[in-house]
């Protein structure tokens, strides 16, 4: 029996993995990870590090990236919601620039996966989301960068009307429009 549902999105390699949810008086169960469905639709089944996040409802984060050394991510969330974003920064992509965003809960169950190649940000819409990414290489700090969340020539629809206040990090304020962020992928 397949537990996963996967989506292809309009833009090419990133996916929407909606799971099976078993729901029953006592709560429910998902199944998040299922290594020969993943390898039969492309997302990796081997991860370099899992990082957990929480965020109050208004909080965003992003648009991040590592520079030089990409990283993918497949996330989730085991509690709360947001509203999760990729944008394309593969510069011979013929969807360069494009996003992509989709709302991920602990009531849909879905997940994202975001190749290398793209920034990633989102929206917390819940108090204390709770927000997991398995990434497909380590954290390099001295590659971390990223681009304005706002940015004028990409022009996400954050849902702004669901949260009372906005609360970005000064780090996360001061990134550059991408058509002024300098990057250099290698080995995607």
């Amino acid at each position: 029996m397949n537990l996963f549902k996967i989506e292809k999105t309009p833009i090419k390699d990133l996916m929407v993995v909606n799971t099976l949810t078993h729901n029953d008086d006592r709560g429910h169960f998902v199944k998040t990870f299922d290594s020969e469905t993943f390898k039969e639709y492309g997302i990796p089944t081997e991860y370099a590090q899992i990082d957990q996040s929480k965020s109050k409802r208004g909080v965003l984060r992003g648009l991040h990236f590592l520079n030089i050394y990409p990283q993918g991510k497949l996330v989730n969330v085991p509690y709360g919601k947001i509203f999760d974003v990729a944008v394309d920064i593969r510069r011979e992509s013929p969807t360069y620039g494009e996003w992509y965003g989709l709302e991920l809960s602990d009531e849909n169950n879905k997940m994202f996966y975001i190749p290398a190649g793209f920034a990633h940000g989102f929206l917390s819409l819940k108090d204390d989301s709770i927000i997991l990414y398995h990434c497909t290489t380590k954290y390099h700090p001295n590659n971390d960068c990223g681009i304005k969340w706002n940015d004028d020539n990409i022009n996400i629809k954050w849902p702004l009307d669901k949260v009372d206040k906005l609360t970005i990090s000064t780090k996360d304020k001061n990134w550059k429009a991408l058509n002024k962020t300098e990057y250099s992928f290698k080995n995607l």
